[in-house]
């Protein structure tokens, strides 16, 4: 049995449902009864914990054979990387405590770099934490996550333009989660011991204007890719609402971006996923 979380998110959900249809036994973690509710038609089990509390995440993994965790964002922290510090710190007693044996994590390109990448930062700093901490620890660094876009899609539908921070011709590792998940699952299910590190990208690197054609075609009315400065990045998402701590780490994160910061560790040795472009952007329209 395999012990899944951030299944109320699109993530730890690909995860649990890949190990599903493998035919795994799945153990799924969630905070409380309602996040439960979605999967009490499926065969799992269903354990109420919350990360942060290291008596109950340990009862939630006690006796499985790996874990999938994760560090989920905060929006509301004013210091994001400290408040994601004291998050992991507690995560991690609780995996301490609990005895597994292995250890999927998602963490996230770029996260090689200790810093000028904004909130992976805060993965860095947890791939640090976590490695050896059982004896098998995987790390998995995805791309840009496709379902992002879901971000844009209201803007882009009401305006025609895809606006990104950035120059929108040049194509990068994204994936969609459907492909992580799946990646996550079979490190699960692999036998290997140690701490190592599984890059992953998309069927192929796509560009803004690539997610533009796509959108065209599944919104059936002209989507324009448009970039802005990386500069303007910090006031835009502050009036987008972001608080000012946060917007200032996204910038961050679109600047390493446009200096190659947010790329993979090993260029030439990444997993790639299986699903088009156009499939995982359907999902989101």
């Amino acid at each position: 049995m395999y012990a899944v979380a951030g299944v109320s998110g699109r993530t730890g959900a690909a995860t649990a449902n890949a190990l599903l249809k493998q035919g795994q036994k799945v153990r799924v973690i969630v905070r409380n009864e309602a996040q439960a509710e979605p999967w009490a038609h499926k065969h799992v089990e269903i354990a109420i914990a919350d990360l942060t509390d290291p008596v109950s995440l340990a009862a939630a993994l006690k006796g499985v054979n790996g874990a999938f965790l994760l560090l989920p964002p905060n929006p509301a922290a004013t210091d994001y990387l400290a408040d994601r510090a004291a998050f992991l710190e507690k995560m991690i007693t609780g995996v301490k405590k609990s005895g597994i044996k292995k250890l999927v994590f998602l963490s996230s390109i770029g996260a090689q770099h200790p810093a000028g990448t904004g909130p992976v930062v805060a993965l860095h700093r947890a791939e640090k934490a976590l490695a050896g901490i059982v004896p098998s620890v995987t790390f998995l660094r995805p791309g840009y996550f496709l379902e992002n876009w879901a971000n844009s899609l209201m803007h882009a539908i009401d305006t025609g333009e895809l606006l990104h921070f950035g120059t929108v011709h040049v194509k990068f590792p994204q994936v969609g989660t459907f492909d992580i998940g799946v990646a996550a699952a079979n490190a699960l299910v692999e036998n290997v011991t140690g701490t190592r590190h599984l890059e992953l990208g998309g069927k192929e690197n796509w560009s803004v204007e690539d997610v533009g054609v796509a959108l065209t075609s599944l919104l059936n009315q002209p989507i324009k890719p448009v970039g802005l400065p990386v500069e303007s990045a910090k006031d835009t998402l502050e009036k987008m609402g972001m608080l000012p701590g946060q917007a200032a780490l996204y910038a961050e994160m679109y600047q390493g971006l446009a200096r190659g910061l947010l790329a993979f560790a090993h260029p030439h040795g990444f997993l790639r996923g299986n699903t088009p472009l156009f499939d995982t952007l359907k999902t989101l329209v």
